[in-house]
């Protein structure tokens, strides 16, 4: 059995190849190659546990998270947990890894997707409202999916932004890009044409105002529970089509549950970023369309992801070896 930490993760990342790697694994779910049952969540008041079991022709696995929303209160992040993958034939145990890194690593590249292929190509600007770890890989990948010239960053709580600046500029390697902090979400949207919210809100961090939100290609990838909201009502007056990953997010996200239930949008209204991917079509926006992407994860893009680094980690020796 292979053990694979933070660390060992970190070698093996290229960000770019992590984009392609997420995009390969909503091809295989489109593609009807994998057996992807919903997450099932367990609640206990304000903490959260989370298994995502997947099959595909290949390999399983499953991850296991914790989300306790207290714990930066206490110094630990919110999110932790385990990625276990087997062998399709016997079941054997092949890796352990670090989940929670994982999950910021494909949850960022799943940002780039939707970047990569719903904002205009000539985007120069982008902002990311919440800077946890979650917001640090969606900054990263949302400059390696653009080629970008300004990079705003916003949390309603306090951060050591020089530390934080300094981390993303040593990961992203742009000398030219400028990182900036705004003083609001409002701030941010005003002056982003690609606007990304990774944060556990429970009300909509985006302005409620159509005409800000205007243009702007809007990722969604914070809320991943019925009582979290990260998008306004407003958002669903500019939209023709709603992306998402699996029908399964209509039901576990209030930022869509909701909505959708007002009749705020419709479901002739939804379409599958796996779908768009394995059509290999661009619906670029045009200049003053907004276009929105909303992900809630799911087992396949996990699973996939795992897969690879696994692959990536026997072929350079890189992790330890563990005997039960």
């Amino acid at each position: 059995m292979l053990i694979l930490n933070e660390q060992d993760l970190r070698e093996l990342v290229s960000w770019p190849q992590m984009i392609d790697f997420v995009e390969e694994a909503y091809r295989i779910f489109a593609r009807g190659e994998s057996l992807t049952p919903d997450r099932l969540t367990v609640t206990r008041g304000r903490d959260t546990i989370t298994f995502m079991p997947c099959f595909t022709n290949e390999i399983f696995g499953t991850k296991f998270l914790t989300l306790f929303l207290d714990n930066p209160e206490k110094g630990y992040p919110y999110l932790d947990g385990l990625m276990f993958l087997n062998d399709l034939d016997n079941g054997k145990t092949l890796s352990i890894m670090d989940a929670r890194y994982l999950t910021a690593l494909r949850t960022g590249a799943v940002g780039g997707v939707g970047v990569r292929h719903l904002s205009r190509p000539d985007c120069k600007t982008a902002g990311v409202i919440g800077a946890g770890q979650q917001g640090f890989t969606q900054a990263i990948y949302a400059a390696n999916a653009r080629n970008l010239e300004r990079l705003y960053l916003y949390d309603a709580f306090d951060k050591d932004w020089p530390e934080f600046i300094a981390r993303l500029h040593k990961e992203i390697d742009q000398p030219d890009l400028d990182i900036l902090v705004c003083k609001s979400g409002e701030e941010l949207v005003k002056k982003s044409e690609i606007v990304i919210t990774a944060t556990p809100a429970e009300v909509p961090v985006l302005p409620d105002d159509p005409e800000l939100l205007r243009g702007k290609c809007i990722i969604a990838i914070g809320s991943y529970k019925h009582e979290m909201r990260e998008i306004p009502d407003s958002i669903w007056q500019l939209l023709d089509e709603v992306y998402i990953e699996l029908p399964f997010a209509l039901e576990e996200t209030g930022d869509l549950y909701y909505p959708l239930q007002e009749g705020l949008f419709t479901e002739d209204q939804i379409r599958y970023i796996g779908d768009l991917l394995e059509a290999g079509t661009e619906v670029y926006p045009q200049p003053g369309e907004t276009s929105f992407f909303k992900s809630v994860g799911m087992g396949i893009l996990d699973l996939h992801v795992a897969r690879k680094l696994y692959e990536l980690a026997v072929e350079h020796g890189i992790g330890q070896k563990v005997k039960f």
